[in-house]
C-alpha cells in the first residue's frame, strides 16, 4: 500500500506546492491539505491544520511550505509528535530522515527553485530512519516536548 503524504502551504509556498503535488503522486497517495490559491492566508492556520491531520493519522508524513519555510517550521514544531525539518539541500533532507526521523519536510517556496525542491523531496521520501543510537535521541526529544507542555 502506498504511503499517504499530505502537502500544505500558505500563499508564499502555493506555486511550489502545486509543482510538488505532481511529484508526490508518483511516489505516494498525495493529499492536498490547502491552501488552494495564491490568496493571502495565515500560515499558522493552514500549517497547523495540516499538522493535526498528521497527528490524527489521516496522512503518514507531511510536506509544508511557506515563503521561506521558517514560519512553517516554527508552527509545525510546536506540535508534540512532529519532527519538522526545514531543508535547503538534499543532504539535510537525507539526514533529517536518517538521524532525526523527520515526519514533516519544510520547504521555502520563495527560496528554492523547482529542480532543487524536487530533488530534496525525492531524497526525503526515499530515505529511511536508521534507528539504533538515533532512536534514543528521538525518545529524548519526545520527553522534552511532553515536559514543556
Amino acid at each position: 500500500m502506498k504511503e499517504k503524504i499530505g502537502i500544505a502551504s500558505d500563499h508564499g509556498g502555493f506555486e511550489l506546492k502545486e509543482i510538488l503535488k505532481e511529484e508526490l503522486k508518483k511516489h505516494s497517495e498525495m493529499v492536498d491539505l490547502g491552501t488552494h490559491s495564491q490568496e493571502s492566508v495565515d500560515y499558522p492556520q493552514v500549517i497547523g491544520s495540516a499538522c493535526q491531520s498528521l497527528l490524527e493519522g489521516k496522512v503518514d508524513r507531511l510536506v509544508v511550505l511557506c515563503g521561506t519555510g521558517i514560519g512553517a517550521s516554527i508552527i509545525a514544531n510546536r506540535y508534540n509528535g512532529i519532527r519538522a525539518a526545514l531543508c535547503h539541500d538534499e543532504f539535510t533532507a537525507e539526514m533529517s530522515r536518517r538521524h532525526n526521523n523527520s515526519n514533516v519536510l519544510v520547504l521555502g517556496g520563495r527560496i528554492l527553485g523547482k529542480d532543487l525542491a524536487i530533488r530534496i523531496l525525492e531524497k526525503w521520501l526515499n530515505t529511511e530512519f536508521e534507528g539504533g543510537r538515533h532512536e534514543k535521541r528521538i525518545l529524548m526529544i519526545e520527553e522534552i516536548s511532553k515536559a514543556s507542555k
